[in-house]
């Protein structure tokens, strides 16, 4: 692949706003025309004889939301100032777009009342298939493939009871083509594979396997010999190009969710196995191309692209970074790019590939938001997500309160949303001390707006929901916090494991990231009280989401609304965000104030 500068085409809102040509980091990266309606916004120059569609991290998000970037998402080490680490006006300048009004709500926090105010919902997925439609039908429909990074088939009320098949059949309206996994394996492995074979697209993992003993016993596999679940590549055949797709799903699935589910299958980076099976691909196969369908994490994916040479693009997720620029980065033998495409179906990606002589001689990028005020909705999707949630219709309308705040949760310390699930545990609980998982799935509640069950569900609707209330001495909540952080903040990616900071209430702390782990976390201090956590100490502490053996209470989202109703409105009195006390981060692009 060509590594030179190509031309440029930023034609963006310059002829509105009088802004000059942004200036992106790869000149490859193009940024869509502007103006008020789909043909004007979303017609973008057809360039080479390819074009890859990419879509992740969706949660199930069927209609259009609300999502606030996050303000704080700290890069440190060989991340520091790097994408996706970069928030506010410092992500505004560095990708040269400061002042473009449609790109600030969409790529950062800067103003997201006001901006949502005035711009509304982004993303659904009625709004969604009108946009691939016209992006395959403006390039050539047999010249087009749409790839799905995963993170689908949960997020929602109404994937969480049809147990992910409402996304399931809107894979299938949307004529996707390939799909990887994460969140979809926290339904049982039954459902997984009934799922999976009502998918008209090909479902890839490449570093997914079935257990030796599980094997014996007649467990269901793609490959016997190897153990493979799943198919790890396929091969398409697109305007004449042979491109291949190689599925990698999320690699800590059985540590960072419920092993109980999934009890015979195992997971993994298995960087050495996808360098082996690249090598392969290159030498049997002879393709054009070969783009890795990820859900490992955009760091975990920028180490991948390191030490695996081969590869010419992963389109990555699982971390919900929107990033308007394909990012190279240089390995052994050449240079990969990594992209990422967003969350809750704010955003696709689109990779016009120029194929020739059997590689790739040049491209273009494009990250499109999904504005739902410029783009008409399908018929047909629309009435599948009419008929998903109809018989659910009652639960999802119904208010519990509202709200003078925003509420949010992406960022890795806390948001506000999740300070509310913190304090209705400790409130309906009883308790001292609440955690919460650091999830990114969940949308946002502008001022002003009731807040509904169906808000409440983005935030908790899941397969293992249940709430617990127990003792635990403070050295186990310190123990809790330091293992969270490393797996947040220590320097090797592949120990990451995506997510943000456990979210915690009744209690405030100092972290230092750029420590060890043991030595991240101090000044331990009870909210309520003022005094200092003690190690030998024991308190009352309630949570959510236990991976291991099920947790006996209710299920969170009925604490929660409990905890909402009794409480009726949220404002500045009654909702104070427990944001740690952070240490070396003066200066860093991944902190702002918005």
């Amino acid at each position: 692949m060509s590594t030179k500068l190509s031309r440029r085409e930023f034609v963006y809102m310059s002829a509105v706003l009088g802004l000059s040509a942004p200036i992106f980091a790869n000149s490859h990266t193009r940024v869509p025309k502007t103006s008020n309606g789909l043909s004007d916004y979303y017609k973008l120059d057809n360039f080479g004889n390819a074009r890859i569609l990419h879509m992740t991290d969706s949660h199930a998000q069927l209609v259009p939301i609300y999502f606030r970037e996050p303000s704080v998402n700290l890069g440190f080490f060989d991340n520091y100032g790097k994408p996706p680490h970069i928030v506010g006006e410092k992500f505004m300048d560095y990708f040269g777009i400061k002042g473009n009004k449609r790109l600030e709500y969409a790529y950062s926090c800067i103003d997201f009342t006001a901006h949502a105010k005035h711009m509304g919902k982004v993303g659904g997925f009625a709004q969604l298939k009108t946009v691939v439609d016209y992006l395959r039908d403006n390039y050539g429909r047999d010249n087009t493939l749409l790839l799905d990074g995963g993170d689908t088939w949960q997020g929602s009320w109404t994937s969480l009871q049809t147990r992910g098949k409402d996304m399931v059949e809107a894979l299938n309206i949307l004529k996707c083509d390939v799909c990887v996994g994460h969140w979809e394996f926290t339904y049982k492995a039954k459902e997984i594979l009934d799922n999976v074979k009502a998918l008209d697209a090909e479902f890839l993992a490449q570093n997914v396997f079935v257990k030796e003993d599980a094997l014996m016993d007649g467990s269901p596999a793609y490959d016997e010999d190897s153990g493979l679940l799943f198919k790890p590549y396929t091969i398409k055949k697109v305007n004449g190009a042979r491109i291949c797709i190689v599925g990698q799903a999320f690699p800590y699935t059985t540590i960072a969710n419920p092993q109980r589910f999934i009890p015979d299958w195992t997971f993994g980076i298995k960087h050495e196995e996808m360098q082996e099976l690249v090598d392969t691909i290159k030498e049997e196969e002879k393709p054009d191309a070969i783009i890795v369908l990820s859900h490992n994490g955009y760091d975990v994916d920028q180490k991948m692209a390191q030490v695996v040479h081969g590869i010419d693009f992963i389109m990555g997720g699982h971390t919900h970074d929107g990033v308007p620029d394909a990012v190279p980065v240089k390995n052994k033998k050449g240079t990969t790019y990594v992209c990422n495409a967003g969350s809750n179906g704010k955003f696709l990606n689109v990779l016009d590939l120029d194929i020739k002589g059997g590689k790739i001689k040049d491209f273009k990028f494009t990250l499109l938001p999904i504005f739902s005020d410029l783009i008409p909705e399908d018929k047909v999707m629309k009435k599948h997500i009419q008929a998903v949630r109809k018989p659910f219709e009652s639960d999802l309308n119904r208010v519990i309160a509202t709200t003078d705040v925003a509420l949010f949760r992406r960022g890795n310390f806390n948001g506000s949303w999740d300070q509310i699930i913190c304090d209705a545990l400790i409130d309906v609980k009883g308790a001292d001390i609440s955690l919460s998982p650091g999830f990114r799935w969940g949308t946002s509640v502008i001022p002003g707006q009731p807040i509904t069950f169906d808000d409440l569900a983005t935030q908790t609707a899941m397969t293992y929901p249940e709430t617990y209330a127990k003792n635990m001495d403070g050295k186990t909540v310190k123990m809790i916090l330091e293992d969270v952080a490393d797996n947040l903040f220590n320097k090797d990616p592949f120990y990451q494991q995506g997510g943000d900071m456990v979210r915690t209430g009744g209690i405030s702390y100092t972290i230092d990231p750029t420590k060890d782990i043991g030595h991240r976390i101090t000044n331990i201090t009870l909210t309520k009280t003022g005094k200092k956590l003690e190690a030998n100490k024991m308190y009352k502490v309630a949570g959510w989401s236990t991976v291991g053996s099920k947790s006996p209470g209710e299920p969170v989202w009925e604490t929660t609304e409990t905890y909402l109703r009794n409480l009726k409105h949220i404002d500045n009195r009654n909702l104070k965000v427990d944001a740690p006390d952070i240490i070396g981060v003066k200066g860093n692009p991944g902190i702002t104030s918005c």
